[in-house]
């Protein structure tokens, strides 16, 4: 296995519309474990192959305390949606950045596994505001697509601030 490179925002890449798979295989499969070390380190909760400049229809979750129920989903389709939620969303894509979407609060979702067997599951809470911001970056978008304009402009300041900071750290060392 290994820890790939997480795109953060606001790198266009992170706007490509993922293309579905077309076959579960074993590179699918190493992706898929890649993916899953990607994101405990992190750590996180969710990862889309965009968000690791892989562009096909695949997320990753884990929304358990003891990181021990990995759930995979190739080419999910969201069948039904009800209800709302407001849930104070995070992204490793946008590090450090937190503020309050608005999602479906239950969900039915339709995909793959990692052995490209179909499988359909209800979800709601915390795990269908995961896998709606999962599938959000498949169709390229990201959560702070969701915030006013202002929001998104200090978004964007505070990401500029740190990453000036990292560099001035590195050049520091």
């Amino acid at each position: 296995m290994a820890k790939l490179p997480i795109i953060e925002f606001p790198d266009p890449r992170l706007r490509t519309i993922a293309k579905p798979v077309a076959r579960v295989d074993d590179a699918l499969r190493r992706l898929i474990d890649d993916m899953f070390e990607t994101m405990y380190d992190a750590p996180g909760i969710g990862l889309a192959a965009t968000q690791v400049d892989v562009h096909q229809r695949l997320l990753v979750l884990d929304v358990s305390e003891g990181n021990d129920t990995p759930q995979v989903f190739v080419n999910p389709e969201i069948l039904a949606s009800d209800g709302s939620q407001v849930y104070q969303e995070g992204c490793l894509s946008v590090p450090g950045i937190y503020a309050d979407v608005k999602r479906a609060n239950t969900i039915t979702v339709r995909a793959l596994d990692r052995h490209g067997q179909p499988f359909e599951l209800s979800a709601h809470g915390l795990l269908a505001v995961c896998i709606l911001h999962e599938i959000d970056h498949l169709d390229g978008r990201v959560f702070v697509d969701y915030l006013s304009p202002l929001k998104k402009a200090l978004v964007r300041k505070k990401l500029a601030k740190q990453r000036k900071l990292a560099a001035e750290d590195s050049d520091a060392a």
